[in-house]
């Protein structure tokens, strides 16, 4: 039987073609790839100067980083066709998913971090706003972290600064799971409905044929992506709230069961009013996949505020 997933992504990237975007892939330093989906100017121009960096976005950037699960343009499809024609979108695949790789040993999120930022600068971006989901929010954090100059504003769904071990063990007792990486990697069908099952608040009821298919396609490289989910859990003690410079949006799934409300709240406390928090009903983990018009319509409305003209940070 033919690999539905293997059938539908030639029909999604060819939409998103139409909208606007191409597919780049982006050697940061020899051994190591970052892909990227861009807009298609800027995949001309790398194309034809692949030496020098790209010339800076006229349109405000926007950069989507992805859970740990599907890879970038998979989670983030619904708001890129949304976003492409008003912002220039950028969805890079992180390490060890999609078509990014690195021969290098480090697995922290810093180093992530650092990757998808020497990415973007071989790109052009000079300023941007981050939207990041579960995995992709700590990496958002880390990298407004780290490059307060690259980094304008930051939009958070489900996630949270640090993955630190009072965090890990609160949330792996609640789910009944003895890891991260038991519940974030499965290996069977019925692992991976549990895992759908947890991430969505109205499971989607996706058949055993389409489950193995996706284990197939989305669930490679597992020795280093469990290295990676080792690598992010943080002390206790070693964690400190960082003084973060820019604006920060929480965007969250009432209905998540992995990092729920209480941890949203949390979070908000610990930013110390800095921050808001848009809420979304009936909706869990995934809300940017299981409720994609609900957020598109709140994620608009907080780029509006950041970028309207009389809003917009030099």
């Amino acid at each position: 039987m033919l690999n539905t997933l293997a059938i539908y992504m030639p029909v999604l990237h060819s939409l998103l073609k139409l909208a606007g975007m191409s597919p780049l892939s982006v050697e940061i330093e020899p051994g190591t790839i970052i892909h990227f989906w861009v807009p298609t100017e800027t995949s001309k121009t790398k194309t034809k100067t692949p030496s020098k960096p790209d010339k800076k976005p006229v349109k405000p950037v926007v950069v989507f980083l992805h859970p740990f699960g599907f890879d970038g343009i998979l989670t983030w499809q619904f708001q890129v066709l949304a976003l492409a024609r008003k912002y220039a979108v950028y969805v890079p695949d992180f390490l060890f998913f999609g078509r990014s790789i690195t021969d290098r040993t480090e697995r922290s999120a810093s180093f992530q971090a650092e990757c998808m930022a020497k990415g973007l600068g071989k790109l052009g971006v000079e300023k941007c706003t981050l939207v990041g989901l579960s995995y992709g929010g700590m990496v958002g954090f880390k990298m407004a972290e780290m490059f307060p100059d690259l980094v304008h504003s930051l939009v958070v769904s489900c996630s949270v600064m640090a993955l630190t071990e009072s965090i890990t063990r609160y949330g792996l007792e609640r789910l009944g799971f003895s890891s991260w990486a038991e519940l974030l990697l499965p290996d069977t069908v019925k692992g991976l409905k549990e895992l759908i099952e947890i991430s969505t608040h109205n499971f989607f009821r996706i058949p055993s044929f389409v489950c193995r298919h996706i284990l197939e396609i989305m669930f490679d490289n597992r020795k280093e992506r469990a290295e990676l989910l080792e690598a992010l859990i943080t002390p206790d003690k070693d964690f400190n709230i960082p003084n973060y410079p820019q604006k920060i949006h929480l965007l969250w799934g009432v209905n998540d069961k992995i990092f729920n409300m209480e941890v949203a709240n949390n979070l908000k406390e610990q930013l110390e009013g800095k921050v808001t928090l848009h809420c979304i009903e009936n909706a869990g983990h995934m809300v940017p996949i299981e409720r994609p018009w609900v957020y598109n319509r709140h994620l608009k409305k907080i780029l509006a505020s950041l970028y309207e003209k009389g809003n917009q940070e030099s």
